[in-house]
Formats: structure tokens, sequence, C-alpha cells
């Protein structure tokens, strides 16, 4: 009895049942583990490339070879690039009908409940299953008021003219050692393009799915939005859990013009094997908003820190994010913004939750340039830790080069009080209902940020189950 009271007396992990269901790996393409010329031949060869594409991978493969893993990184030592396919090629083309994919790749997606979400409240999807995309779907009002919503490998085909000026601008292979690996190996992604003064009133979403083990997913994706217009774009992400390392290293550039706004939400849910090294970076132009809401689960250990460049004046950036880490986890996340028009403003609120040991840091850079005169930027870092074990640090760089400015900065970090608790029950709830209330309170601003069905996906993921004390 004791023993199964001390199961019970903890808070269990997200749920994954849906997300660790495994496919048999089948593909008609596959390259050798590790990262070689060879390789990277192989690759642009399989998808017909043209041959910048090609002298654009090679050049970051040799920028991969002489750069060092930053020094301020989690520890990734186990992570092996000789031991990781970079390249998966599923065994069907694309198809624009769910039921035109092979039976297993579609039961995935209606596990995800991506083909439902399609019906109700999205207006474009793109399915991406190990290095391809193989669904990809947009309303027709929305092609003819000229949207582009396409995958990468078709907008390099087809509108090279118009993405060869914007790939690698924002994040060049120079950015860092596994951007570098990313423009050697990328593969998959999306393309949309919002031309001047159109509204996208429903979401563009993208999933992308990692099955395989010891693989990589290096995803590309690049967002236009055209002077006065407006998009929300939806980023989900997960893999089954495998006993090796797996890596995603994908890349998202977004450019934002003269008062345009983008909303980039991202739920990522990647297995606890997964070493998940994104970059993401945006620039916004004169009266334009880029609003970023972040989910971080899952994963062995991540980086991920969005970067927003605000060079127009009255440009505005928001962020909102939260990550949970548990046992096993180090998840390493937060936020960058580079303010440098006149009365730009930006806001940062980031929640983290720790637990089983699990290490949540937040990191985030504010720099205010010498131009940006009557600036404001506001930051707020909130972190729970669950127990004991666990970790959570905030790690602010804020740089300004101006005295013309106002500038925030709050940091929290703590258990849950005892005397909420104790409220709470006053007013009837149990201990663990209490608790429940609680830590569920503490992620509600988040969830509100989320399009409907995202929100119920993140309480699925965040799913708490209180059955006896914490700690």
């Amino acid at each position: 009895m004791a023993e199964e009271e001390k199961k019970k007396s903890h808070i269990e992990d997200i749920n994954r049942s849906i997300y660790d269901v495994k496919d048999e790996v089948e593909y008609s393409f596959k390259t050798e583990s590790g990262l070689t010329e060879k390789i990277i031949r192989e690759i642009s060869e399989e998808k017909q490339e043209p041959q910048w594409m090609l002298e654009k991978r090679l050049q970051a493969l040799e920028t991969y070879r002489k750069l060092d893993i930053p020094p301020w990184m989690p520890d990734i030592s186990e992570l092996d690039m000789n031991h990781i396919d970079t390249y998966i090629k599923p065994r069907t083309d694309m198809k624009a009908r769910w039921e035109d994919l092979p039976q297993n790749i579609r039961d995935t997606f209606d596990r995800l409940g991506i083909p439902e979400a399609e019906k109700k409240s999205l207006a474009g999807v793109g399915a991406q299953y190990d290095s391809e995309v193989v669904y990809h779907n947009v309303q027709e009002e929305l092609a003819r008021q000229g949207v582009i919503y396409v995958d990468f490998e078709t907008a390099v085909r087809q509108y090279g003219d118009l993405i060869r000026p914007y790939f690698g601008r924002l994040i060049p292979p120079s950015y860092h050692k596994f951007a570098a690996l990313h423009y050697a190996v990328w593969s998959g992604g999306s393309f949309v393009y919002v031309p001047k003064g159109v509204h996208v009133d429903m979401p563009l979403q993208s999933y992308f799915r990692l099955n395989a083990p010891g693989a990589g997913q290096f995803e590309h994706t690049l967002i236009i939005v055209e002077e006065g217009a407006t998009c929300h774009f939806i980023e989900g992400c997960s893999a089954p859990r495998y006993n090796v390392a797996n890596l995603h290293a994908g890349a998202v550039e977004l450019f934002v013009k003269k008062g345009a706004v983008l909303r980039y939400s991202t739920i990522e849910n990647w297995s606890k094997n997964m070493y998940n090294l994104n970059t993401k970076k945006s620039l916004v132009e004169e009266g334009g908003s880029m609003i970023w809401v972040s989910g971080s689960f899952g994963s062995h250990t991540s980086c991920l820190y969005p970067d927003t460049v605000l060079k127009g004046d009255r440009s505005s950036c928001e962020f909102t994010g939260i990550t949970f880490a548990g046992k096993g986890q180090f998840l390493d996340t937060g936020s960058k913004v580079e303010m440098l028009g006149k009365k730009t403003t930006a806001s940062i609120h980031s929640k983290s939750i720790s637990k089983g040991g699990g290490t949540a840091v937040y990191r985030g850079v504010v720099h205010i340039g010498p131009q940006a005169q009557g600036a404001k930027a506001a930051v707020s870092c909130e972190s729970l830790m669950l127990d004991n074990q666990s970790r959570s640090d905030t790690i602010p760089d804020i740089k300004i080069e101006n005295d013309d400015i106002d500038l925030g900065h709050e940091a929290k970090i703590g258990r849950i009080p005892d005397e909420d608790i104790y409220y709470l029950m006053t007013r009837g709830l149990s201990e663990e209902d209490a608790k429940a209330m609680l830590v569920r309170g503490f992620a509600e601003p988040i969830s509100k940020a989320l399009p409907l069905e995202y929100a119920v996906e993140m309480n699925r993921l965040i799913d708490l189950e209180f059955e006896g004390s914490i700690g």
C-alpha cells in the first residue's frame, strides 16, 4: 500500500499516448548516416534542385565544419552526427487529398487530429512526414487573392526568383553551427507569400512529424507578408520516443513588411530522445507587428530563441511562451529582440514549469540600438518548480545604446504557495484539485493566446494528474 501511495505522490508527465505510436519505417530513398559532401549531392540530386541551391548546400557544409558549438549551450555530447540519417524520403509523393496517402501515414495524422482541424478552422494545411511534405492544400479563395502556400521544394522550383533574395538572408549559415547544418541538408518546410493588403482570416498550418529513429528533420519555413497584409501561421511538431538520438534543426525566416501583421504559433511536442536545435528569426518594417506564441514540450534538449529585428519605426513585437521540463529534460528557451527603429515596442512574457529534476532556462536578449529613440520594452519571466530536484534559471542580456527608452524587466521563480492551496481548500477543494487549479491557472495566459484547437492540445500535453502531494 505504501509503495502504491508513493507511485501516486507526484505530478504525472505529459500524456504522450497519441504521439508515441510508431509506424513501421518505410521509405523510397534514404541517405547513409552522417554528413558528407556525397550525401549532400545525393539529397540535391534526389530533389532535382537548381545548381544555385546545391552550391548553397556545399558552402554551408564548409561553414559547418569551421564553426564550433556555442560554449554556453547545454551538453549535447550524446548527439553524434555520424549516427544521424539526414534524409529519409517516405514511400509516397505529395498528395492534395488525405484519402490518397498511404494508410499508415494517414492514420498518423488522423490520430493527431490534423484533417479534422483543417475541416473546421484552417485555410490551408501542409503535413511533413520525416524528410518530405506528403500533403498540401490551400483554399481556392486564398489562391484567387494571390496567396501562395506551398511546400518549400515546390517554391524552389516554381518561385525561385521570388524566394532567392530572401532564402538565408535572415539566418545565414554563419549564424551558428546548427544553422550551417540546416542549410547543408534542409528538406521540406513551407513557403507562404501574402500579397499587399490581403488578410488571411483563417490560420495556415504546417505539421512536422518525425517517425524514423536516429533521423534528423531540417525543414525550412519562409513567410513574406507584404505591406498592410495579415497572416496567422501555426506550426505543430511531434515524434515517437526511441532509445537513440533524433535531431531537429529547422529554420524559420519571416519578413513582415510595412504595416503588416504576422502571428506565428508553435506547439512543439518532441519525444525525450530529441535534440531540438531550431532557429527562428523575423524582420519587421515600419508599423509592422510580429506576434510569437510558443509552447515547448518534450525533447531531451532544446535550444530555441525566436529573434525579432524591429527595423522600422513604430514596429512592434510580442512574445508569449511556455516551457514544461520533466525528468531528464534540459529546455533552454527564450527570445531575442533587436529594437533598431524609432518608437518601437516589445513585450516578452515567458513562463516555465519544471518537475522531476528537469531544467528550464529562460535565455533572452533585448538590444535597443542607438537610433531607437522612444523604444519601450517589458520583459516578464515566471518559473514554477514543482519539487526540490528541479531547476529554473533566468539569464537576461540587455544592451541599451541610447537614453530615450522605457524598459522594465521582472523575473519570478518559486513553488506553489501553501497559503494559496490552503485558501482553495477552505472553499471546498481537495488538496490535489487545488494544486491542479493553480498550475493550470499559471499556464492559462499561454493557452488563451493560442487558437482554440491548439489550446485544447496544449492542455492535453500538459495534462497534469494530481494524485497526492507534490515533491
